[in-house]
């Protein structure tokens, strides 16, 4: 015979009106319940969130919520906001010694999460596609270190800093 638990957690209620909107989270006078007897599980998450673009079309860039930016020999300020972020686009560059740093300056300090650069004799383009998050007071910045290399960047938002989807508009 099954054995059913109570749980207090303000973290599962709050995850909860989260994930189920449209229901109204657990309402009035209702608790969250465990039980020892096994259930089949049907995940509607998706669905429960309002989102039923797959995760892979949700990060696509669109007219609305895409920004791109060029570097050649100097570093720009990317993005200052918090939340996740999809970076993509392609280094181009000649000769050797010459470099692109993507870096998160957290504070006044600064950390390399991306870098590639050139070879004697080379002329090559190396594109780029990741994601990053940034918390309270972090900026990602691009850096180019010559006039033989340029950065083209686009980067758009694809979840606030709650892990919230923004979609494409």
């Amino acid at each position: 015979m099954a054995q059913e638990f109570f749980i207090k957690s303000a973290d599962l209620e709050a995850k909860i009106r989260q994930l189920l909107p449209s229901q109204g989270g657990l309402g009035a006078g209702q608790d969250l319940t465990a039980t020892t007897q096994i259930v089949p599980i049907v995940d509607l998450t998706e669905t429960a969130e309002g989102s039923n673009v797959r995760a892979d079309l949700q990060t696509a860039f669109s007219h609305n919520n895409s920004n791109i930016v060029e570097t050649t020999n100097t570093t720009n300020t990317l993005i200052t906001n918090t939340g996740y972020w999809r970076i993509f686009g392609v280094n181009s560059f000649t000769g050797a010694g010459v470099s692109a740093i993507f870096l998160v300056d957290a504070a006044g300090t600064a950390k390399d999460i991306y870098r590639n650069g050139g070879l004697a004799g080379y002329v090559d383009n190396i594109p780029f596609d990741f994601n990053v998050f940034l918390s309270a007071g972090d900026e990602l910045r691009v850096q180019t270190n010559a006039t033989t290399i340029t950065a083209r960047v686009a980067f758009r938002q694809i979840a606030d800093i709650d892990g919230n989807l923004i979609q494409p508009t």
